[in-house]
């Protein structure tokens, strides 16, 4: 049997996703801003230039966590992109997300605890800055 023409390829290249991911100074921040008190997200600005923001709900509903993860992917959601409600007569309020904490990690990262109880999402430079240029701006820039 021949496997001619038969090539292993990783879940990014297989879903179409060749955009080339972003290294060096493109994921160093130069100035990291949250604004927990007023409520309107984050702001990073990078070495290389490139400025980047979130609201609080993006950034709640892109959660790196393995398990956030695992789930997106499970239903074919982006990062940022929130989990649908089911349809009940009567739809219970739900505060929108809100950091309680954020915590910086080392210098690669920030950790939000959440008003909903979760904080086990490690967000590094990495993952924050290739999600903006990648995810969050196929949703027409619905992060910010």
């Amino acid at each position: 049997m021949s496997h001619e023409g038969i090539r292993i390829v990783s879940q990014d290249e297989a879903r179409g996703e060749d955009t080339p991911k972003l290294t060096g100074e493109a994921i160093r921040p130069a100035k990291v801003r949250v604004d927990k008190s007023g409520g309107t997200g984050v702001v990073i600005e990078w070495k290389d230039g490139h400025r980047s923001s979130w609201n609080f709900a993006w950034l709640r509903a892109a959660c790196p966590c393995a398990t956030c993860h695992e789930e997106r992917e499970k239903e074919g959601r982006a990062p940022g992109v929130v989990k649908p409600k089911p349809a009940s007569l009567l739809p219970m309020y739900e505060a929108p997300p809100r950091p309680v904490e954020v915590t910086p990690v080392g210098n690669y990262a920030m950790r939000f605890k959440w008003n909903d109880g979760h904080e086990a999402g490690l967000y590094s430079w990495d993952y924050l800055r290739n999600v903006c240029d990648v995810e969050a701006e196929k949703q027409g820039g619905a992060r910010a």
